[in-house]
Protein backbone atom coordinates (compact mmCIF):
# COMPACT_ATOMS: atom_id res chain seq x y z
CA UNK A 1 0.00 0.00 0.00
CA UNK A 2 2.82 2.47 1.09
CA UNK A 3 4.34 1.43 -2.27
CA UNK A 4 1.60 2.29 -4.34
CA UNK A 5 1.37 5.90 -2.57
CA UNK A 6 4.93 6.38 -3.07
CA UNK A 7 4.50 5.67 -7.10
CA UNK A 8 1.28 7.73 -7.07
CA UNK A 9 2.55 10.75 -5.17
CA UNK A 10 5.92 10.64 -7.74
CA UNK A 11 4.25 10.85 -10.47
CA UNK A 12 1.70 13.85 -9.37
CA UNK A 13 4.47 15.61 -8.16
CA UNK A 14 6.50 15.19 -11.46
CA UNK A 15 2.79 16.25 -12.94
CA UNK A 16 2.30 19.45 -10.79
CA UNK A 17 6.23 20.36 -11.89
CA UNK A 18 5.82 19.98 -15.34
CA UNK A 19 2.49 21.83 -15.45
CA UNK A 20 3.73 24.62 -13.56
CA UNK A 21 6.99 25.08 -15.86
CA UNK A 22 4.78 24.92 -19.04
CA UNK A 23 2.18 27.25 -17.92
CA UNK A 24 5.16 29.54 -16.60
CA UNK A 25 6.82 28.99 -20.67
CA UNK A 26 3.26 29.97 -22.12
CA UNK A 27 3.20 32.77 -19.78
CA UNK A 28 6.34 34.31 -20.79
CA UNK A 29 6.03 33.76 -24.72
CA UNK A 30 2.37 35.42 -24.81
CA UNK A 31 4.49 38.46 -23.13
CA UNK A 32 7.53 38.54 -25.16
CA UNK A 33 4.56 38.70 -27.94
CA UNK A 34 3.03 41.68 -27.18
CA UNK A 35 0.61 39.88 -24.40
CA UNK A 36 0.85 41.85 -21.13
CA UNK A 37 -0.75 41.96 -18.21
CA UNK A 38 -3.99 39.26 -17.34
CA UNK A 39 -3.78 38.51 -21.06
CA UNK A 40 0.01 36.66 -20.94
CA UNK A 41 -1.84 34.57 -18.00
CA UNK A 42 -4.81 33.84 -19.74
CA UNK A 43 -2.77 31.62 -23.24
CA UNK A 44 -1.35 29.06 -20.89
CA UNK A 45 -4.66 28.26 -19.24
CA UNK A 46 -6.39 27.71 -22.80
CA UNK A 47 -3.73 25.55 -23.80
CA UNK A 48 -4.16 23.34 -20.66
CA UNK A 49 -8.09 23.82 -21.14
CA UNK A 50 -7.88 22.77 -24.64
CA UNK A 51 -5.39 19.52 -23.87
CA UNK A 52 -7.82 18.21 -20.81
CA UNK A 53 -10.94 19.15 -23.27
CA UNK A 54 -9.40 16.86 -25.97
CA UNK A 55 -7.92 14.19 -23.72
CA UNK A 56 -12.14 13.59 -22.13
CA UNK A 57 -13.07 13.21 -25.59
CA UNK A 58 -10.08 10.44 -26.18
CA UNK A 59 -10.89 8.68 -22.86
CA UNK A 60 -14.67 8.48 -24.19
CA UNK A 61 -13.96 6.62 -26.87
CA UNK A 62 -16.03 9.05 -29.52
CA UNK A 63 -14.89 10.86 -32.65
CA UNK A 64 -10.88 9.86 -31.46
CA UNK A 65 -9.77 11.26 -34.90
CA UNK A 66 -11.06 15.29 -33.77
CA UNK A 67 -9.58 14.29 -30.04
CA UNK A 68 -6.56 13.59 -31.39
CA UNK A 69 -5.90 16.30 -33.66
CA UNK A 70 -6.84 18.95 -31.18
CA UNK A 71 -4.80 17.36 -28.15
CA UNK A 72 -1.86 17.41 -30.61
CA UNK A 73 -2.54 21.06 -31.52
CA UNK A 74 -2.05 21.97 -28.02
CA UNK A 75 0.67 19.94 -27.15
CA UNK A 76 2.40 21.31 -30.10
CA UNK A 77 1.41 24.78 -28.73
CA UNK A 78 2.92 23.79 -24.89
CA UNK A 79 5.50 22.13 -25.94
CA UNK A 80 6.60 25.54 -28.65
CA UNK A 81 6.71 27.49 -25.60
CA UNK A 82 8.97 25.02 -23.78
CA UNK A 83 11.40 25.23 -27.12
CA UNK A 84 10.94 28.99 -27.06
CA UNK A 85 11.84 29.74 -23.90
CA UNK A 86 15.31 26.91 -23.97
CA UNK A 87 17.22 29.96 -25.56
CA UNK A 88 16.43 29.57 -29.52
CA UNK A 89 14.24 32.38 -29.37
CA UNK A 90 15.44 36.06 -28.17
CA UNK A 91 12.45 36.76 -26.32
CA UNK A 92 13.29 40.72 -26.56
CA UNK A 93 12.84 40.49 -30.85
CA UNK A 94 9.88 37.70 -31.32
CA UNK A 95 9.44 37.45 -35.02
CA UNK A 96 6.34 38.46 -36.78
CA UNK A 97 5.25 35.14 -37.19
CA UNK A 98 5.08 34.74 -33.74
CA UNK A 99 3.01 37.04 -32.81
CA UNK A 100 0.51 36.65 -35.23
CA UNK A 101 0.22 32.88 -34.02
CA UNK A 102 -0.09 34.46 -30.23
CA UNK A 103 -2.53 36.80 -31.33
CA UNK A 104 -4.88 34.15 -33.78
CA UNK A 105 -4.19 31.65 -30.63
CA UNK A 106 -7.73 32.48 -28.74
CA UNK A 107 -9.77 32.17 -31.85
CA UNK A 108 -8.24 28.64 -32.48
CA UNK A 109 -8.73 27.88 -28.70
CA UNK A 110 -12.39 28.32 -28.78
CA UNK A 111 -12.74 26.64 -32.07
CA UNK A 112 -11.20 23.65 -30.90
CA UNK A 113 -12.74 23.36 -27.51
CA UNK A 114 -16.62 24.08 -28.93
CA UNK A 115 -16.00 21.33 -31.09
CA UNK A 116 -14.81 19.18 -28.63
CA UNK A 117 -17.32 20.09 -25.93
CA UNK A 118 -20.35 20.37 -28.65
CA UNK A 119 -19.88 18.09 -31.25
CA UNK A 120 -22.68 15.40 -31.34
CA UNK A 121 -21.39 11.81 -29.57
CA UNK A 122 -20.96 9.02 -31.77
CA UNK A 123 -23.71 6.84 -32.07
CA UNK A 124 -24.66 4.59 -29.41
CA UNK A 125 -23.92 0.64 -29.15
CA UNK A 126 -27.55 -0.80 -30.49
CA UNK A 127 -29.53 -1.83 -27.27
CA UNK A 128 -30.58 -4.98 -28.18
CA UNK A 129 -27.47 -5.89 -29.64
CA UNK A 130 -25.92 -8.58 -26.48
CA UNK A 131 -30.05 -10.01 -26.06
CA UNK A 132 -29.95 -10.78 -29.48
CA UNK A 133 -26.11 -12.11 -29.45
CA UNK A 134 -26.85 -14.60 -26.37
CA UNK A 135 -30.46 -15.79 -28.00
CA UNK A 136 -30.44 -18.82 -30.34
CA UNK A 137 -30.79 -18.47 -33.89
CA UNK A 138 -34.46 -19.09 -34.50
CA UNK A 139 -35.25 -22.50 -36.68
CA UNK A 140 -34.75 -21.69 -40.25
CA UNK A 141 -37.82 -22.19 -42.15
CA UNK A 142 -38.65 -25.88 -44.16
CA UNK A 143 -39.93 -25.49 -47.26
CA UNK A 144 -43.50 -26.76 -47.60
CA UNK A 145 -44.13 -30.26 -47.79
CA UNK A 146 -46.71 -30.95 -51.12
CA UNK A 147 -49.53 -33.27 -50.06
CA UNK A 148 -49.22 -36.70 -50.49
CA UNK A 149 -51.60 -37.46 -53.78
CA UNK A 150 -54.85 -39.66 -52.56
CA UNK A 151 -54.48 -44.00 -53.59
CA UNK A 152 -56.49 -44.20 -56.69
CA UNK A 153 -59.21 -47.05 -55.55
CA UNK A 154 -59.23 -49.92 -57.08
CA UNK A 155 -61.10 -50.97 -60.11
CA UNK A 156 -64.57 -52.23 -59.59
CA UNK A 157 -64.70 -55.80 -60.37
CA UNK A 158 -67.82 -56.20 -62.14
CA UNK A 159 -69.99 -59.27 -60.95
CA UNK A 160 -72.25 -60.78 -62.88
CA UNK A 161 -75.59 -61.46 -60.91
CA UNK A 162 -76.32 -64.81 -61.29
CA UNK A 163 -72.97 -65.59 -59.37
CA UNK A 164 -74.42 -62.64 -56.68
CA UNK A 165 -77.64 -65.01 -56.97
CA UNK A 166 -75.43 -68.00 -55.95
CA UNK A 167 -72.70 -66.39 -53.42
CA UNK A 168 -76.18 -65.36 -51.75
CA UNK A 169 -77.48 -69.19 -51.39
CA UNK A 170 -73.63 -70.64 -50.30
CA UNK A 171 -74.02 -67.67 -47.53
CA UNK A 172 -77.42 -68.43 -46.27
CA UNK A 173 -76.18 -72.81 -46.42
CA UNK A 174 -72.88 -71.58 -44.14
CA UNK A 175 -75.12 -69.93 -41.75
CA UNK A 176 -77.48 -72.08 -41.20
CA UNK A 177 -74.88 -74.95 -40.98
CA UNK A 178 -72.41 -72.73 -38.37
CA UNK A 179 -74.77 -70.34 -37.09
CA UNK A 180 -72.05 -67.66 -38.41
CA UNK A 181 -71.64 -65.09 -41.52
CA UNK A 182 -69.70 -66.12 -43.66
CA UNK A 183 -66.13 -64.63 -44.62
CA UNK A 184 -64.48 -63.38 -47.69
CA UNK A 185 -61.62 -66.28 -47.59
CA UNK A 186 -64.19 -69.16 -47.12
CA UNK A 187 -66.93 -67.30 -49.54
CA UNK A 188 -63.75 -67.56 -52.06
CA UNK A 189 -63.26 -71.13 -51.93
CA UNK A 190 -66.49 -72.32 -51.68
CA UNK A 191 -67.28 -70.24 -54.97
CA UNK A 192 -63.73 -70.81 -56.24
CA UNK A 193 -63.01 -67.02 -57.76
CA UNK A 194 -60.28 -65.15 -56.89
CA UNK A 195 -59.40 -62.58 -54.32
CA UNK A 196 -60.59 -59.20 -55.71
CA UNK A 197 -63.59 -60.94 -57.41
CA UNK A 198 -64.80 -62.33 -53.75
CA UNK A 199 -64.20 -59.27 -52.16
CA UNK A 200 -66.81 -57.76 -54.95
CA UNK A 201 -69.25 -60.55 -54.35
CA UNK A 202 -68.98 -60.04 -50.19
CA UNK A 203 -69.87 -56.20 -50.90
CA UNK A 204 -73.13 -57.48 -52.45
CA UNK A 205 -73.80 -59.90 -49.60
Amino acid sequence: MRAQLARIDAVLVQALIAAALSFAHLHDVASAAGQDGWKAWAYPVSVDLLLVAAWRRLRTGDAKAAGWCWFVIALTASLGANVATAGLLDLDQVPAWLRILVAGWPAVAFLGGTLLAHSAPGPAPHEGTEDQEGAPDPAPELPAQPAPEPTPAPPAVPVPAALVEHARKVAAEHRTRTGTAIDTSTLRARLGVPAPMADAIAAHL
